[in-house]
């Protein structure tokens, strides 16, 4: 990680270990944390981290971005940081100017479709959008007659259905009914809603590894203070297996979202080499999160269950992440068919050079 990613990702765990604490944050049933956590954020340019700065955003890298991504899995924060930088992010591609407030983006699922009319509104229903009930604006990919364009709406114009996901956080289904945007202008030279599904899934992957690091020290920590038959659990093999099986999806994790953040913030915009990183990375995110999860939870037994344990505040969103930006089982489908179509000669030097 280079310097600049130390300093922007420093910034961000220092704000996260002041106001997200995540015992803090469990025992705070009315959210009051919420607001001066966001405001601290804003105040230090993360939320608009990949917007230009002659837009007033904080003009950072993208592997600067992706560095606070992971910090935010790593501390579980449940605001909408991430879904406005990627917010902020997809309407730079246009060259639209982000708003302030919350935001988030559409679609979140790769079926989901939005079009534009002939009178430049915009049709569709697409669920799954992350912190759609909290955000003040929604950056949308659509199909238009001339290809795809990008549009900023108000999130008021809209009809939003209440919702959230496995980790309790907000996930809504959002309806444009002829609904007219602040802005549209067509994307740029080929950028599709895949591109924003494989951005998207990246940072979802990071967000993931984050998360398992953070389990991987709370497990650690706990087998190491917990005394059963007079004896810290930490001495005993099933448990001191069971974390080594924990440390290794961490590390593989880790290392493939890694890979695919470094492979966006260095390579082509969104080639092959993107596709096949960001797919792979959020296949092998997901299946870490289920089995790195799974054993978190029996290192620490029934008490891991309880909602007054902050081990949940990972798992569950750990697990809520697969679903966002395509599924687990959609990448690895759409990874078998792109493997298929380059044939067997190309296997083998494919992913050798990664």
């Amino acid at each position: 990680m280079a310097e600049s990613e130390n300093i922007v990702a420093e910034t961000a765990e220092r704000i996260f270990a002041d106001l997200a604490d995540a015992q803090t944050i469990n025992s705070d049933k009315d959210d009051h944390w919420k607001a001066p956590l966001w405001s601290t954020l804003v105040d230090a340019g993360l939320p608009l981290s990949w917007v230009p700065e002659a837009c007033d955003g904080a003009g950072v890298s993208l592997a600067e971005g992706f560095s606070v991504a992971q910090s935010a899995g790593k501390f579980a924060v449940a605001v909408p940081l991430v879904e406005t930088m990627l917010a902020g992010w997809l309407l730079a591609q246009a060259q639209i100017p982000s708003p302030s407030g919350k935001m988030t983006v559409a679609p979140a699922r790769p079926q989901d479709r939005i079009t534009v009319n002939a009178d430049h509104t915009l049709t569709g229903r697409v669920r799954g959008i992350p912190y759609g009930a909290d955000a003040e604006h929604i950056a949308v990919v659509a199909a238009s007659e001339t290809g795809p364009v990008i549009a900023l709406v108000e999130a008021s114009a809209c009809h939003i259905d209440a919702g959230e996901n496995l980790g309790h956080d907000t996930s809504n289904t959002v309806a444009f009914n002829n609904v007219k945007p602040l802005t549209i202008k067509p994307a740029p030279a080929g950028f599709t809603s895949r591109s924003l599904m494989l951005m998207g899934a990246t940072l979802r992957s990071l967000q993931i590894a984050g998360a398992l690091e953070a389990l991987l020290d709370i497990s650690v920590r706990y087998s190491n203070e917990r005394v059963a038959f007079e004896k810290k659990i930490s001495k005993f093999q099933a448990v001191q297996h069971n974390l080594a099986k924990l440390a290794g999806e961490v590390a593989a994790a880790v290392t493939a979202a890694g890979s695919a953040a470094d492979t966006i913030a260095n390579g082509s915009p969104f080639d092959d080499a993107v596709f096949f990183e960001a797919a792979s990375a959020k296949i092998r995110c997901a299946e870490a999160a289920e089995k790195g999860t799974a054993i978190a939870h029996q290192v620490h037994g029934a008490i891991g269950f309880s909602m007054e344990h902050i081990l949940h505040r990972y798992t569950l969103r750990a697990l809520a992440w697969r679903d966002d930006f395509g599924h687990e089982s959609y990448w690895a489908t759409e990874l078998g068919k792109f493997i298929a179509a380059r044939g067997a000669d190309d296997l083998w030097p494919l992913i050798a050079s990664r």
